[in-house]
């Protein structure tokens, strides 16, 4: 069994929110752009201190996970890492990958 990756279940409940947020229509004509529309058209977390916060001690962690996943999808790190709100906000966008194909496996 997959263990969870760090704060995924509020992640998971920030694209459910979102998602509720739009118009049925709306969903239906995005439904391939819908991770795009939740975690590329607007920040997950805005403000250093938050980020700072929101990371914790899971700093080192997040940041290996992009590491690697940037590496693997683009062949470098293009993320700051020096910035937590850029850290928080890529870090949303790959957990929020899973969390739309979830929610969509589950849908159909």
């Amino acid at each position: 069994m997959e263990s969870k990756m760090y704060k995924q279940d509020e992640i998971k409940q920030h694209y459910i929110d979102w998602l509720e947020e739009q118009p049925e229509e709306w969903i239906k004509d995005n439904y391939e752009d819908l991770h795009h529309h939740c975690f590329n058209m607007d920040y997950y977390i805005i403000g250093t201190y938050q980020a700072k916060q929101w990371l914790g001690n899971h700093v080192f962690e997040v940041i290996g996970i992009i590491q690697e996943y940037e590496q693997d999808n683009f062949g470098e790190v293009t993320t700051d890492l020096t910035d937590p709100e850029k850290i928080v906000n890529m870090y949303a966008y790959i957990v929020g990958e899973q969390v739309v194909y979830e929610h969509k496996e589950k849908a159909a």
